[in-house]
């Protein structure tokens, strides 16, 4: 019972926040209810986890919800990083208001589809049944499309659409991959919605039928990949990213594409456990380093500053997925600590990215100059969020990539020199191009802004002392959620 008030809180917040702030979105204090209803969204997903670490994996609801180490990680990931992205958001979307940039009915809108797409994001992760993971991703897709448009510039609804079209076919792939998959299990299972369940699934994978579940896995890949922004289905990204506003920005590629990958690991245990073989573990590996390798050479010709750290997040959602297709308990426990650091690094990024690109009132790299002088809280926090995604010691990012990279020259030699080729490039280009933007004087167009700093130092200080340390529970947990997708 006390399980159920916990998961009711987690999914009602949220929920209940986007209703309110679709009538008060516009108001002085709308930023602080939105701060509000994240940071409770955040100590339930603790109150959760904690109950997770006492009694280990549970359901809930009647077997609707189902909780384990692996999921509920994610999901206090998610509630942390919208509460900080909602801290930053306050002050970068009132100067977007003052400058006209977003209306009175844009403000009520940003606020209630903030809160709607946290909803989402977080029945997706936590919902047993896989037919409502498959309408919780298309409800994080919707609100985030109409969030991609804020703006309603030619380029901004161009880049909703893309988006839309992209992410629409792919889940209808998905759709189909999920339809199979039901078929395969209801012979099993038998009709009805016991079919559907995460649970009853995996207490069967040995039982299905290992044709379907190849098949299936194949549209599911490119279904959620889509979502995930693995080559060659990433081209609304970068779009999405550029024209979106920055804190959309930050959730996009911190957690919505970890909630893709969260879906496409799920299915990979099913069919490992329907094939017995690495089949599924094979077409990730082969999407995650055509990620990594495109995504990287891609760093080297950009020029708008937000669309060179959205290659930078198809690069590292590449690393992920190239880990968990590997298998083994190294490159899953790398795999699982990237999805951490890398959305704290880059959600720090984007706060950073933000104030610069107010600031000088462009998204042009060439035009953004003397940040360390002109505001040197920004300037550190940009270039010391550049020097952890790149995977520089001592931060964490560097810790998960030394995992997998050691795991790949065990288990898969001939794949070392492309991801090294991948991580190389990608250092150069992002520090060859973040050097000239920090460096400098002041432009005289550079204008002062009031920043958000404590998301920026709050998420770096995380990254910094996980490279340096993990702490034995959050060690403990990988292990735990290691043994459950391995």
């Amino acid at each position: 019972m006390q399980n159920s008030a916990v998961l009711l809180i987690l999914l009602g917040t949220p929920l209940f926040a986007a209703a309110v702030l679709a009538f008060v979105g516009d108001r002085r204090f709308a930023p602080e209810v939105n701060i509000a209803g994240s940071a409770a969204t955040f100590a339930a997903g603790l109150g959760l986890a904690f109950e997770v670490y006492k009694q280990g994996s549970m359901l809930a609801g009647g077997n609707f919800f189902f909780v384990d180490a692996f999921n509920v990680y994610l999901a206090v990931l998610t509630s942390f990083v919208s509460m900080t992205t909602a801290i930053f958001s306050r002050p970068y979307m009132r100067r977007e208001r003052e400058h006209g940039r977003v209306g009175h009915w844009g403000m009520r809108f940003y606020h209630a589809m903030f809160q709607l797409f946290i909803f989402a994001m977080l029945l997706c992760l936590l919902t047993n049944n896989i037919g409502v993971l498959w309408i919780a991703m298309e409800l994080a897709t919707l609100s985030t499309v109409l969030l991609v448009s804020l703006y309603r510039t030619p380029t901004a609804i161009e880049a909703a659409w893309k988006y839309f079209i992209l992410c629409g076919v792919g889940i209808a792939q998905a759709l189909f991959g999920t339809v199979l998959l039901y078929f395969a299990a209801e012979r099993v299972l038998g009709e009805g919605g016991q079919a559907l369940l995460w649970t009853n699934l995996s207490l069967v994978s040995d039982k299905l039928e290992p044709t379907i579940l190849s098949l299936a896995f194949v549209f599911l890949m490119v279904g959620y990949g889509t979502k995930v922004g693995l080559v060659p289905l990433h081209n609304w990204l970068p779009d999405a990213h550029s024209e979106g506003p920055t804190p959309i920005s930050a959730v996009l590629s911190g957690l919505l594409l970890n909630i893709a990958l969260y879906a496409l690991v799920r299915c990979k245990v099913l069919v490992d456990g329907a094939t017995h073989s690495h089949h599924a573990g094979d077409i990730m590996m082969g999407f995650g380093i055509l990620s990594i390798l495109v995504a990287s050479f891609s760093l080297l010709r950009q020029k708008d500053i937000k669309r060179m750290f959205s290659y930078s997040s198809i690069e590292h959602m590449g690393i992920a997925t190239f880990a968990f297709g590997l298998g083994g308990p190294v490159a899953t426990f790398g795999a699982l600590l990237h999805m951490l650091v890398h959305s704290l690094a880059k959600s720090a990024i984007f706060f950073t990215v933000g104030h610069a690109s107010q600031m000088h009132r462009t998204q042009e790299m060439d035009r953004i100059k003397g940040l360390f002088k002109g505001n040197p809280l920004v300037g550190w926090g940009f270039m010391f969020g550049a020097m952890a995604i790149v995977g520089m010691p001592p931060f964490g990012v560097f810790t998960s990539e030394f995992l997998i990279l050691t795991a790949t020259m065990k288990s898969a030699p001939l794949m070392t020199p492309f991801l090294l080729l991948g991580l190389g490039v990608a250092f150069a280009a992002i520090f060859r191009k973040v050097q000239t933007m920090v460096a400098g004087d002041v432009p005289e167009y550079q204008t002062p802004v009031k920043a958000a700093h404590v998301p920026v130092m709050l998420h770096m200080a995380i990254v910094l002392a996980i490279g340096i340390y993990l702490p034995d529970f959050l060690n403990n947990w990988f292990h735990t959620a290691v043994e459950l997708i391995k």
